[in-house]
């Protein structure tokens, strides 16, 4: 078996994990030539090491289709409205790559992002007083369930979960007035406590994640009806902060930090890494091939940065440029995510535990720890998708979280790269599927396609998606024996 094919992991025993969360062009071509690099990535593409590529393919085919049928898809308008359309449930599907890559599915993600945006909105119409705006009983209860989820993070030493629970509390209890910051922060508090409560019931008593964040689903889906009340709208747009979430845009000069921050770290973390692994004697790939992702993506940073900072506005009274506030959001959870899996040591346990639940057990790995704190993550992240897209609509209404929202979530997921089966995956898959279903639903919206033309083709594209997922694993498993 060549050595490419494994990734290690931190403690001795654990079963190494096939598809290496950082798969690309020759991961140990230290004597490889830059052709024999890719002639290695097409031979591992050819045995179903694919990762995101069927992503990245369809996603470029969708655009040069969309641009050829609609004049205006390529429009600076529709750019930075693509940008913003599906960053919420981006950010969604960046936390269940973490559920995926233990090979558990997490389906309250959708109704526990909308409880999230539920509270917040009631803290800004409320002026703070939650007590108000819930009345004794729900409040007490609702005290009640982030102390509960305090305790439960604690039996199971997660104390960001400890503190962030307690931090809710704190807000409620002490009815803070009316402030964006303080809503914004209530909403993850409360994303943060929807998790601990998921993970304890999934890891510590050991119920299937299907039966209990279906359940979890259609109970939080509740929550938000009584917090709301049937045909009830919570309106938010009147808060410049929460309004600007999704809807406002860097300064010209904010935007030109922006890329010199991100590709300037990008290029510097790549290379320097790169530079440092061959002094080492590391395995690393060949310098042209590293240079030329370095330049390509700086490239496309730099194009897209350009077209942002030019005035779109149709008025001449008013300039509307700058690059969305969503893209640094997305950006920062993107490296965030991409460090804490492929630099820390719990990044490598979760790909142990994707790979072998039993192996990383006996390893030393606290399997149940590390279960329920994917879910943390998960619920966390859907109340920050929650924020965005409750800015992008100005509103949160009885259906926040619920419809499409867990769908498109997990779909980006999938449809990235993320495989359902556990152990292979990336938060920049998220990204990439987020990518496409804002492409299609912008694109037949551009066409005026009705809903169903718009479900039927998401649907199919994620279907497409599992089959491929599917058929490399079998392809991968069969070239293996």
């Amino acid at each position: 078996m060549k050595k490419h094919d494994l990734t290690k992991v931190s403690d001795p025993g654990v079963a190494t994990v096939s598809s290496s969360p950082t798969a690309d062009f020759g991961i140990d071509t230290t004597t490889m030539s830059t052709r024999e690099a890719v002639r290695d990535y097409v031979i591992r593409v050819r045995s179903g090491d694919i990762g995101s590529l069927p992503a990245i393919l369809g996603l470029i085919a969708l655009v040069v289709l969309f641009s050829i049928l609609s004049d205006v898809f390529f429009s600076l308008n529709n750019i930075a409205n693509l940008l913003a359309q599906g960053a919420g449930q981006t950010i969604i599907a960046i936390g269940i790559v973490y559920v995926l890559l233990i090979g558990e599915i997490d389906l309250s993600a959708g109704t526990a992002s909308g409880v999230a945006g539920a509270i917040l909105a009631m803290h800004y119409v409320e002026n703070g007083n939650l007590l108000s705006g819930m009345g004794s009983t729900v409040f007490v209860a609702f005290i009640a369930l982030l102390l509960l989820a305090a305790l439960l993070a604690a039996l199971l030493r997660i104390w960001p979960g400890v503190f962030m629970s307690l931090l809710g509390v704190a807000i409620a209890a002490v009815g803070f007035e009316a402030n964006p910051w303080v809503e914004m922060l209530l909403a993850v508090c409360v994303g943060t406590a929807i998790g601990c409560i998921t993970g304890f019931l999934i890891a510590k008593i050991g119920m299937p994640s299907f039966v209990v964040t279906l359940a979890l689903f259609l109970a939080w889906q509740g929550v938000i009806l009584q917090l709301i009340g049937e045909g009830g709208v919570f309106g938010i747009s009147s808060s410049h902060v929460l309004d600007q979430v999704a809807n406002g845009n860097l300064s010209t000069v904010g935007s030109w930090l922006l890329f010199v921050v991100a590709a300037g770290g990008y290029a510097g973390v790549t290379l320097g890494g790169h530079v440092l692994r061959r002094r080492r004697g590391l395995v690393t790939q060949p310098t042209p091939l590293v240079v030329a992702k370095v330049v390509a993506l700086t490239g496309f940073a730099a194009v897209v940065t350009i077209l942002l900072t030019v005035n779109r506005s149709p008025s001449d009274l008013i300039e509307i440029s700058g690059v969305p506030y969503v893209v640094p959001i997305v950006l920062a959870l993107l490296v965030i995510g991409t460090y804490v899996l492929n630099r820390t040591t719990y990044g490598r346990h979760i790909y142990a535990v994707g790979g072998n639940r039993e192996a990383a057990r006996r390893a030393g790995i606290d399997v149940t720890q590390l279960r329920a704190s994917v879910f943390v993550i998960s619920s966390s992240c859907a109340a920050i998708g929650a924020i965005v897209y409750s800015s992008k609509v100005g509103s949160v209404d009885p259906q926040a979280g619920g419809l499409n929202t867990l769908l498109f979530a997990v779909g980006a997921a999938v449809i990235g790269g993320t495989s359902l089966f556990g152990g292979k995956g990336r938060v920049a898959d998220a990204v990439v599927g987020g990518a496409v279903l804002a492409v299609v639903a912008n694109g037949l919206g551009l066409l005026r396609q009705p809903a169903a033309v718009v479900s039927i083709v998401t649907g199919l594209v994620l279907l497409l998606a599992a089959t491929v997922d599917a058929l490399s694993r079998r392809r991968n498993a069969a070239t293996r024996q």
